[in-house]
């Protein structure tokens, strides 16, 4: 009993910032908050460890998909800052750009916008042998076109009625389809803005509709919520990948995309390369004749 009343005591000289049932932190204590968070982030040694041993099962993948032509969509969603673009540079950067590719389409052009909506999008559908990665896609009607204004009521309610009708299509044709959706905190989201802003190679990542979408994370939420309503389907699920620690997010997506696509080991076995010829005949130009790019560094 004297025991608790001591500990009771302690807690309320503790509390002394209390204001109401309110507690008023210090910068120290935010700061200490922060660090805690950056502690519980995967450190980089373990990140590249881990992601070595996922990118040789991505190449195998591939080769599995260039030899039994297989036809692959990947579609990255989510929130601005959420970590589609690191994942897809992660995925494409060790694989055959030949077989393995990214679409990022622009602002529609005037004859897009009298197009079948999902017309410009076929376009860019991989053909046998191939894995295509969409950095945003047809759902940018149930997102940021709902959103910001940019398509009517009625141009949106008909998306939500006939998408999942269009993937059941691409579906049956012998397309495999994966969604991702990357989800991000608010506040992990405002800290990688700054960071954006205090960083000039990354400057341009921050568009003025990303700063105008800053105060519409209520309703980007709400349209994600009727979005999946609609669309978060048996035959074409969305897939949730939690996005506050970006390293983690990047294993974990590449890892379960691994898993959703069965495939054997067909990369090409180690083999010696033969010596290389002498040609005695040849004489080579001297070096003054031709323009180096200066060597500044």
């Amino acid at each position: 009993m004297a025991t608790a009343v001591k500990n009771r005591e302690k807690e309320n000289k503790k509390d002394k910032n209390l204001k109401g049932e309110e507690k008023i932190f210090d910068r120290e204590e935010l700061y200490h908050d922060e660090e805690m968070e950056k502690h519980k982030r995967m450190k980089k040694k373990v990140y590249f460890k881990e992601l070595k041993k996922l990118e040789i099962e991505l190449v195998k993948l591939q080769e599995w998909v260039k030899a039994k032509k297989l036809k692959v969509v990947i579609i990255f969603e989510g929130r601005d800052a959420a970590g589609k673009g690191g994942v897809i540079k992660t995925i494409a950067g060790c694989l055959n750009p030949r077989i393995c590719r990214v679409v990022a389409l622009g602002v529609p052009t005037e004859k897009e916008k009298t197009q079948w909506y999902f017309q410009r999008y076929v376009a860019h559908l991989p053909v046998a042998g191939e894995i295509v990665l969409f950095d945003r896609s047809w759902y940018n009607r149930a997102g940021v076109e709902k959103v910001m204004g940019f398509c009517t009521n009625e141009e949106y309610e008909e998306f939500l009625r006939s998408c999942p009708e269009f993937e059941k299509m691409l579906i049956r044709s012998g397309i495999i389809l994966i969604k991702y959706w990357f989800s991000v905190s608010d506040h992990e989201q405002e800290k990688r803005f700054q960071d954006r802003i205090k960083d000039p190679t990354k400057r341009w990542k921050i568009s003025p509709m990303d700063i105008e979408s800053r105060d519409k994370w209520v309703e980007y939420s709400m349209a994600k919520d009727k979005m999946f309503a609609y669309t978060d389907t048996k035959q074409s699920p969305w897939y949730v990948v939690e996005g506050d620690d970006k390293r983690r997010a990047r294993l974990n997506c590449i890892h379960h995309l691994l898993s959703l696509v069965p495939y054997e080991d067909l990369t090409p076995k180690p083999f010696k390369l033969p010596p290389l010829k002498q040609d005695v005949a040849y004489v080579r130009p001297p070096k003054t004749e031709q323009t180096f790019v200066p060597e500044v560094y």
